[in-house]
């Protein structure tokens, strides 16, 4: 089976208080990239509390954003009409608990005497710190399952740092298409 995890498709981070063009400019296309999956969607949501700029990730970038139950938080709504599955809420860049799911999935594939999780790839945002944080979990949980970013289906903070996490994750071994 293929898994394609949407990371973190946002109001705040494609035209909110952390929008960028980029960001703006994926959106159809994680839309049809989703359309088009043949396999299992999952999608990740950052999640933020009132207090977080009480945080450390709060006092190193003091933008309140993607705060549980505002506007924000939610899922583009071009992506979320997509939605199927609930959302993996997560407090901080990388998702353990989709780590673990990731496992449990491929294990219980396995266990029915099917082949599991064949690859997984991701799209979304910020390539350079939430979809790379995201793709090296997924490699430390399933080193030998091909982990894929989908680069045109990406943005960074910027287009500079968007290219070098591309570059980065290359290094270890994760393809960037």
């Amino acid at each position: 089976m293929d898994i394609l995890i949407v990371v973190d498709m946002q109001n705040d981070f494609i035209d909110g208080s952390l929008g960028t063009k980029e960001a703006v400019e994926i959106v159809p296309r994680v839309a049809e990239k989703i359309r088009k999956f043949d396999g299992c969607v999952l999608y990740t949501r950052d999640t933020h509390g009132e207090n977080y700029l009480d945080t450390q990730e709060g006092r190193r970038l003091p933008v309140p954003h993607c705060i549980r139950g505002t506007k924000g938080w939610e899922l583009h709504p071009e992506i979320e009409a997509l939605r199927k599955e609930e959302a993996v809420d997560k407090p901080t860049f990388g998702s353990v608990e989709l780590g673990y799911m990731l496992k449990r999935m491929d294990e219980d594939s396995k266990s029915r005497g099917e082949e599991g999780i064949a690859s997984v790839t991701l799209v979304g945002l910020c390539t350079d710190i939430c979809v790379i944080s995201n793709a090296m979990l997924v490699k430390a949980f399933l080193p030998e399952i091909p982990v894929i970013v989908d680069g045109n289906c990406c943005a960074g903070v910027t287009p500079e740092s968007h290219g070098n996490a591309l570059e980065a994750m290359k290094m270890c071994q994760i393809t960037c298409e």
